[in-house]
This record gives C-alpha cells, sequence and structure tokens, in this order.
C-alpha cells in the first residue's frame, strides 16, 4: 500500500508460554494472610465441612509465578490483541462495532456501583434501581413497547426468552400443545431458529426470493397455520435490507393466532425511525452490547434487554424493577411469569453504560446515529461495489442498504482461487479486523459483512475500502502473496483439522496435557 493510508502496520509477535509452562517452583506474587484467632475460632475447621467425596487428594497444580512475571505475561498477550481501541473494526457484521465511550467505562467501574451486593436490601440500592426503571422506560419508548425485562444475557437468551413467553402464553389459552411451529427467515439470525428449537419447537425456515433477496409474503401464507406459536426474525436483515413487508408478515401470523418477535440487534440503524410496537410486534430484544455502545464481549458481557407489548407483559421474566410513587423495588409478584431466567439483576455494568450513552445522546441524537451509520455503510458500499471480483447480491432490488452490506467474492474465488478465507488472512496484514462473513448457512458463496457504525470516520472508511481494494488487486496480480498471509501478525492459520475433530478438543490445561502431552 502506498500514500496516506500506509500506516506501517506490524503486529508484535511473542512466541508466548502458557502460564502452566511458565511456572517455577516456589515463587509466588502475594502471600495471602493467616486468618485471624478470632476468625478461626468462629469459623472453625473449614476443611472438615468438605465432604471427602469431592476433598482434594493434593492441592490443584497452579503455576507458581511472580506477579512481574504474570504481568509481563498479560501484557505480551495484550499486544498480539487487536481491537476497536487499536485498529478499525468496520468489517466485523452484524456485531456493530461502534466506540465505547470512556466516560461510560469510569461510570460503569467507578467503586460506587463496584460497592453494590445484589443481596442487599432494597433500600439501600434505590439508585440503581432507578437507573433500570429509567432505561427500561427510555427502551419502551424507542421500541413502542410495554416493559422490558434485563435479565437475557444475549441475543439467544433473550430468543430463548421470548419463545418461553410464546409457550406459556399459548398454555394459558389452551393451545400450547397444538401451536409447536415457530416461522423464521434464513436471512434472521442463528438463534430465531436455535432458540425456539431449544425451547422445544419445531422450525420452518424461510429463504429469500432469487429476484427480491427477501421472503415472499406467499411463502409465508403457506407456512402459517393453526399450528404456528409465532414468527421470529430479524429486522433489518444482515444483507443490510430492511424487510418492507414486515407489517404484512405480523398481520399473517396475528390472523392465525401466533405471536410476532422482532430480533432488533441491527436496531442501530433505525433508531428513532421505527418503533417495531407501532408495527405489530408483540416482543423484541435490542442488544445493548450493539446498538447501545456497551462493550461486545461474544460470550459476555453482552446484555440484551427483553421487551413485551401490553398483552404479554405479565410474562416478563421476575423480578421487574417498578416503581410505587415513593420507591423503587424488585416485583415478584407476577402469576403469569416464565420465571426467572437470569441471576440477580442483569448485567449492570453494561446497563449503566448504556443509560449513560443515552442520556448523553438524548432523542434527537440517537436518530442522528442511524442517519450517520446508513450514511457510513452506503458510501463505504459504493467504495467497494465496482472493485474486480466482488459483487453485491440483489444490488439492482436494493442499491442502498441499512446497517451492512453483505458482499461476495464468489467472481474472485472462481478466477483465481482466492476466496474469503484467504482474504481475511490477507486483510490482516494492513492492520485491519478480518471480515465477517455470515451466519450458517451461506446464502451466497464466498461472503463478507462490512458494517461501519456512525462511529467510524470518513477517514477511517476510505482507509478500510482502500484495503479491500488492495487486496483484491493482489488476488488478480500477485496470488500468492495471498494464500500465504497473514505476514505481519502474530497468529497464523487455523489448522481446521484440529478445530474440527473434537477428540482433539482440550478446554483445561489437564485434558491438554492428557491429549497431547
Amino acid at each position: 500500500m502506498e500514500g496516506a493510508n500506509n500506516t506501517g502496520y506490524q503486529a508484535v509477535i511473542w512466541n508466548e508460554p502458557l502460564l502452566q509452562q511458565l511456572t517455577r517452583s516456589g515463587r509466588r506474587g502475594m502471600l495471602i494472610p493467616k486468618a485471624s484467632e478470632q476468625i478461626m475460632k468462629e469459623v472453625g475447621d473449614v476443611s472438615a465441612n468438605i465432604p471427602r467425596s469431592i476433598a482434594r487428594e493434593k492441592p490443584p497444580g497452579l503455576p507458581e509465578l511472580s506477579e512481574p512475571d504474570v504481568t509481563k505475561h498479560f501484557i505480551r498477550l495484550s499486544q498480539q490483541n487487536f481491537g476497536t481501541d487499536s485498529g478499525i473494526n468496520a468489517g466485523v457484521g452484524t456485531c456493530t462495532m461502534k466506540y465505547n465511550p470512556k466516560v461510560n467505562e469510569a461510570l460503569a467501574r467507578s467503586p460506587a456501583l463496584a460497592g453494590l451486593h445484589p443481596f442487599q436490601d432494597e433500600s439501600t440500592v434505590q439508585g440503581i434501581l432507578e437507573v433500570m426503571h429509567n432505561l427500561n422506560e427510555w427502551l419502551c419508548e424507542i421500541a413502542g413497547m410495554e416493559k422490558f425485562s434485563f435479565q437475557p444475557r444475549g441475543g439467544a437468551h433473550a430468543v430463548f426468552a421470548n419463545a418461553r413467553i410464546m409457550q406459556a402464553y399459548h398454555n394459558a389459552r389452551g393451545e400450547a400443545e397444538q401451536r409447536d411451529d415457530i416461522i423464521t427467515t434464513v436471512l434472521s439470525h442463528p438463534c430465531n431458529a436455535g432458540s425456539p428449537a431449544v425451547a422445544g419447537y419445531h422450525v420452518t425456515m424461510l429463504y429469500p426470493e432469487k429476484e427480491t433477496g427477501i421472503p415472499s409474503v406467499e411463502a409465508l401464507k403457506a407456512a402459517a397455520s393453526e399450528k404456528t406459536a409465532g414468527l421470529m426474525i430479524t429486522d433489518p436483515y444482515d444483507t443490510g435490507v430492511f424487510d418492507e413487508n414486515l407489517k404484512e408478515y405480523i398481520d399473517i401470523v396475528h390472523e392465525v393466532g401466533g405471536l410476532v418477535a422482532i430480533d432488533q440487534a441491527n436496531a442501530n440503524s433505525i433508531l428513532g425511525k421505527v418503533r417495531i410496537g407501532d408495527v405489530g410486534a408483540d416482543l423484541c430484544h435490542f442488544n445493548l452490547h450493539k446498538s447501545f455502545s456497551t462493550p461486545h464481549g461474544s460470550c459476555g458481557p453482552g446484555s440484551a434487554p427483553l421487551g413485551a407489548s401490553e398483552e404479554l407483559v405479565d410474562y416478563l421474566p421476575v423480578p421487574t424493577v417498578d416503581f410505587d410513587g415513593a420507591n423503587y423495588y424488585l416485583n415478584y409478584d407476577r402469576p403469569k411469569t416464565i420465571g426467572k431466567i437470569g441471576d440477580f439483576y442483569g448485567v449492570i455494568p453494561n446497563i449503566i453504560r448504556a443509560y449513560a450513552w443515552i442520556m448523553s445522546m438524548g432523542a434527537e441524537g440517537l436518530e442522528e446515529v442511524s442517519e450517520v451509520a446508513v450514511i457510513n455503510n452506503n458510501y463505504l458500499i459504493s467504495k467497494i461495489l465496482g472493485l474486480k471480483g466482488i459483487t453485491l447480491p440483489w444490488a439492482e432490488e436494493h442499491p442502498y442498504r441499512m446497517q451492512e452490506g453483505r458482499f461476495s467474492l464468489e467472481v474472485m474465488e472462481r478466477e483465481t482461487g482466492i476466496g474469503i478465507e484467504e482474504f481475511n488472512r490477507r486483510i490482516i496484514d494492513y492492520g485491519v479486523q478480518r471480515l465477517f462473513t455470515s451466519h450458517e448457512p451461506w446464502v451466497f458463496p464466498e461472503p463478507f459483512t462490512p458494517e461501519p457504525p456512525e462511529s467510524v470516520s470518513k477517514e477511517d472508511l476510505d482507509r478500510f475500502a482502500h484495503v479491500i481494494a488492495q487486496v483484491a488487486k493482489e488476488a488478480y496480480n500477485s496470488p500468492e502473496i495471498v494464500r500465504q498471509a497473514p505476514h505481519n501478525c502474530s497468529v497464523a492459520k487455523i489448522d481446521h483439522s484440529t478445530a474440527s475433530d473434537p477428540t482433539k478438543w482440550a478446554m483445561t490445561w489437564r485434558a491438554y496435557r492428557k491429549k497431547h502431552g
């Protein structure tokens, strides 16, 4: 790469051993003080209370290291890491990797918050309950729902809870056994099929029409029946298309007695523009770690508030946070509830971050977020579309997209042998996060899905597009450079033979030693 876009990226590469390999007998990072005589007298012999059947015969073989050893180990690992604060994450489609304001981080880590305990009496945690109550009201205003629960820890968890609410609703009407089918689309997040399946539902999958890129109304009419418990779909889709038939879909499902839950993980492009409750949805969820600028941690610390319409609000998980005019309290007195689906209140640090972010943005700011995100996305699409070997399926039907666009390297792979896997390994060499491909199954070959939210600058979008253009050029002119990539990164090619072989998986150090020596 030449010109101002070249940052001279070169990843720090450490051949870093595991802590277990760094251990040195007798080294300590700290000395744990002995309990005082008073505590020992009060507590007694703690080990005597441990059943012999589960007691260790000898202490666990933990690594023995000094504090400097541990510090250097994790600093070296961090130098090999890549994140929102170190590079461009516009390629991680469907994840909405926007910038998380540091002032919100400071609030979430404040001693006042860290000192709270979930077992405290309600009278001593009025502040955090007020924050949750206010955030609930704001999300209701944004989504057009009656009430939210903050217990779901992520999108799939929220969709599972929505499936349970549907079951409870139909059970109360004596139709639970009859209504055993959930309808979704292949363009929706996989949890919209997986979570209801775990809840015991049969799942009917709708595929997009080749001509339009969205499922047909006729296909939904054919699938909907007296067996339909509900429709669970993501809108906008991960292709960046907002399904204009949504209102008609909802009416069709309601006509047969089913419910509709909308996965709003991709809501970053419609904040202040569409209230899903106004369209007729019965349930929905947001991902605070996407649309509301809280950290996105994959397996944690996710938070996915679940919203219910007035008809379904009684089925929400307990407790909800309510206000009696004088005090905020945790309300467990909800006879129709599906019960408790998570520990304590929810992921409070992310609730604080989202609360602070909405407070700073205001209603006009949230709407501007959507507008800038859509502008960023379509600007990036205009820079990428037309590059040799890269196409945007359904570009004629949907020339403009919402929060992201799903491209294809099918032509490039056919002409050069370079597909998305090789392409991804090469762009890392330029200090750009790898491109998200697609959820399974791939609707079209060799996909990639960039998603630039509102917090990505024009300069970063230009550099990102420049990297894509450079690697596309290399694929045709110097394909071996792409095939052998990455060259400047700490992580080389993934060994798929090991990754896909369960007999070689090792979830603990002990299991690793047992399997691999």
